[in-house]
């Protein structure tokens, strides 16, 4: 009985990875070249430069950077992003101040200064670049989702 049962095992996983051998060359790939292979990566493209605040896709999505930033000294010794964004400096550049969430720490108490966690802002915050995306986007937005649900609700009572 043992033995038939480790036979039947054998046998699913040899036709298993058959077929995952098989769709492998059927899956959409983002490499450029096979594996084995070093692709010339391709050039860097601008980043965008228009100072305009961008829409949000969802409400705790971190705002992007409208500006760019490159060469911009981010690290243990310089905050770049603060010689705007910061508290006292907003209303000399009108750049929109850091929330009031990055003056928080771990244990939920308010700090008189940026928190540790939140000081390195490009952990969230990035610049665009006008890129056609490698992946298609198929995200919808709550407030597309519910306007549409209203239509529908809509049309339903007509």
């Amino acid at each position: 009985m043992r033995q038939s049962t480790l036979a039947l095992n054998a046998v699913a996983i040899l036709v298993l990875s058959a077929g995952i051998a098989a769709t492998q060359s059927d899956v959409a790939q983002l490499r450029s070249a096979p594996l084995a292979e070093n692709a010339e990566a391709p050039p860097m493209r601008a980043q965008m430069d228009t100072d305009l605040r961008q829409v949000r896709n969802y409400p705790e999505q971190p705002p992007v950077i409208p500006h760019a930033i490159e060469n911009y000294q981010v690290d243990l010794n310089a905050n770049k992003c603060l010689t705007c964004h910061a508290r006292a400096r907003t209303g000399q550049s009108q750049a929109p101040m850091v929330s009031v969430t990055h003056y928080t720490d771990r244990d939920g108490q308010v700090l008189g200064a940026i928190s540790a966690r939140r000081y390195f802002c490009t952990q969230c915050h990035v610049p665009q670049h006008p890129d056609d995306p490698a992946v298609t986007n198929t995200f919808v937005d709550i407030d597309t989702l519910l306007a549409e649900e209203a239509a529908r609700g809509a049309q339903a009572d007509d």
